[in-house]
């Protein structure tokens, strides 16, 4: 089963560019029932080869920008502990409100790629330094949210190096794939030291995720996404709501247990 999971998250991750880690955390929770923390650590650590496969594959196309991705880099393997941290320190219904939260986010991200293409133009009004101190603070938030959320921050990377650099939408999720690679690193390192990490499942998930990951990014140069953007867009919504609703029934709980002992 851990296989088939890895298998899945890698195949979409490698073909829209993500870390396949919202795909993961969903399964992991909801068939294994890991606690949300273990589910955002273990995902991490299993999106590390997620990034290596996918960007691999991809350099093998000639779509990664390696400027963009070790500005992004740069300061997302900072502040990728610090949202491992936090995630830690955060009660499991808030976690889990905050992923459902989340989902939703990267959905509407989702939709709206195609058009992020169309404003590239905007790109043109940052150069130098300025695209530098862009490209390095939105590493920064990519990064945070990664280690917090457990998934490769390529649902903020993506657009970053398509409105900020005007880089091909192929060549933006090569990126992506290719900067989450340390700083997925780093935040998994920190689930690990904290003990979020269930190492039980990885021999399975590991290599299903980089074989689906290879598969998923190869398909990317000759699929259309749209279709399967607009399915799975639809299905992050309906996970997202059920998690926030979720985190509410389990806050619900902790609030009313105390009063009924």
């Amino acid at each position: 089963m851990s296989f088939l999971i890895g298998l899945f998250a890698g195949l979409f991750g490698g073909l829209v560019g993500l870390g396949g880690g919202v795909i993961i955390i969903t399964l992991v929770v909801r068939l294994f029932k890991f606690s949300q923390h273990q589910a955002h650590g273990t995902s991490l650590m299993v999106l590390v080869f997620t990034g290596l496969a996918g960007a691999a594959t991809y350099y093998l196309n000639g779509s990664v920008d390696f400027l963009a991705a070790g500005l992004l880099a740069a300061s997302a393997i900072f502040t990728a502990r610090w949202g491992a941290l936090y995630a830690n320190a955060l009660p499991e219904w808030q976690l889990k409100r905050a992923f459902g939260i989340f989902l939703i986010c990267v959905s509407f991200l989702l939709l709206s790629k195609p058009y992020l293409a169309h404003l590239a133009f905007l790109s043109q009004a940052a150069a130098g330094w300025h695209k530098v101190a862009a490209l390095l603070a939105s590493g920064a938030l990519a990064g945070f949210l990664a280690g917090m959320m457990g998934v490769g921050g390529g649902s903020l990377m993506v657009p970053a190096m398509v409105l900020l650099v005007g880089d091909s939408q192929y060549t933006a999720q090569g990126s992506s794939l290719l900067a989450m690679v340390p700083s997925g690193a780093m935040g998994a390192y920190t689930h690990w030291r904290l003990g979020n990490v269930v190492t039980r499942v990885l021999s399975g998930m590991i290599p299903g995720i980089m074989i689906g990951a290879y598969g998923g990014a190869s398909l990317a140069h000759f699929l259309p996404e749209a279709t399967l953007r607009l399915i799975f867009a639809v299905v992050l919504i309906w996970m997202g709501i059920r998690d926030i609703r979720s985190a509410g029934k389990l806050r619900a709980a902790l609030v009313s247990g105390p009063q009924a002992d």
